[in-house]
């Protein structure tokens, strides 16, 4: 972009997606090696995680800490409970993260900041927008089953990805902000899925024992293969739908959409390769939109149909 963009301001909208929330690193260096300034940023899940770290300033310190984690130290961070309804109580994770945003305020950062979560009793979205950015974002990161949920007051808080997993109609905006989202929920692609069931078949067909096959048996890599991975496919899709229908209604400028199969939600220690791609990905959706703003429009339609073209789903729906 020309100097004039080098004080563009944008509003950032970062999606759920677990480990592939990763790419929100990425995307937000993109953003500003390109000039962009981030004035405000809207996160649901892990979205809310990278975002609220970032609103503090420590992004870096996030990010080297991302790149550190081994299968090994993902696992220790597994502090597990006996209660039936999660996994997780969450306490190791947040330690580190509260040593992070040391407990900031909402209203109290430069950049404005809103996290999602959802509330089981009242069965509403949750939108932060003050008060402890850690509990904000600890409440958006309870992923059902997994995370002990957050009880506040007669309220229980839940993963935001569940009601607004992309929230482009939370992020505060002023008058001639560039909306910029990040989805890595968007619609898989089918090239990612016949490699990986060619994969898969020639690992079968393999006589060659392994502890990836001795895992793979107990817990195989097919959307079919037993109950939990089929409930699984079931949400992400429910998610994933979530996402398309919000950029349909709240059209981003600058739409980074990562299809949700290019990395597992639970591909913690993959942060570098998950980074990357979230960087490349989102200065190819620069490209387009500078390209853009700079061609003619000849209507309003005309305006809004090339505006609505930068999100790959919108063409595949579209057609």
């Amino acid at each position: 972009m020309e100097n004039n963009n080098e004080k563009a301001r944008v509003a950032l909208v970062l999606s759920s997606g677990g480990a592939r929330g990763y790419a929100h690193v990425g995307a937000i260096k993109a953003l500003e090696e390109r000039g962009y300034r981030i004035s405000s940023v809207a996160g649901a899940s892990m979205g809310a995680l990278v975002g609220g770290v970032y609103c503090t300033g420590k992004l870096d310190e996030l990010t080297e800490w991302f790149c550190k984690l081994t299968k090994r130290e993902v696992l220790s961070l597994i502090d597990v409970s006996l209660a039936k309804s999660y996994v997780m109580k969450g306490e190791k994770l947040m330690n580190t993260i509260g040593t992070m945003v040391n407990d900031a305020r909402i209203e109290k950062l430069d950049i404005p900041f809103r996290a999602i979560a959802a509330d089981l009793v009242t069965q509403r979205e949750v939108v932060f927008s003050k008060g402890s950015i850690e509990r904000a974002i600890r409440s958006s990161i309870s992923m059902p089953s997994v995370l002990k949920p957050i009880e506040v007051a007669h309220h229980v808080l839940i993963d935001g990805g569940i009601v607004n997993p992309l929230p482009l109609n939370r992020v505060p905006r002023h008058a001639g902000d560039i909306l910029v989202s990040v989805n890595v929920s968007a619609p898989a692609s089918e090239d990612i899925v016949v490699k990986r069931e060619a994969e898969r078949q020639k690992r079968k067909e393999s006589g060659l024992l392994s502890m990836k096959r001795m895992i793979q048996a107990i817990i195989p890599d097919r959307v079919t293969s037993n109950y939990m991975t089929l409930i699984s496919s079931a949400i992400a899709l429910q998610i994933q739908r979530h996402t398309v229908l919000a950029q349909k209604l709240t059209p981003p400028d600058i739409a980074v959409n990562i299809p949700m199969n290019r990395f597992g939600v639970f591909d913690f220690d993959h942060a570098s390769d998950i980074i990357r791609i979230g960087y490349e990905e989102t200065l190819k959706a620069i490209d387009r939109y500078e390209t853009l703003i700079k061609e003619p429009y000849n209507s309003v339609y005309e305006e809004k149909n090339r505006t609505c073209r930068n999100c790959r789903c919108f063409i595949r729906y579209r057609l």
